[in-house]
């Protein structure tokens, strides 16, 4: 069985454990009503409107 030759620093093993905690942006979608960039299932902030109706009032 191998056994390694010298023991693996912190900072090694934690750089490499990190890598795993990256996170991604959010995606994006656009509304199709105003172009405005908004979450994909989420209410249009700019408009108001979700699948074609009028979910919130904004000013």
């Amino acid at each position: 069985m191998a056994v390694p030759k010298k023991k693996t620093s912190k900072a090694k093993s934690r750089s490499r454990r990190a890598s795993a905690w990256k996170l991604d942006a959010p995606s994006r979608s656009v509304c199709p009503r105003c172009g405005a960039a908004k979450l994909p299932h989420v209410v249009c902030g700019a408009c108001g409107w979700y699948k074609g109706r009028q979910a919130i009032e904004v000013d």
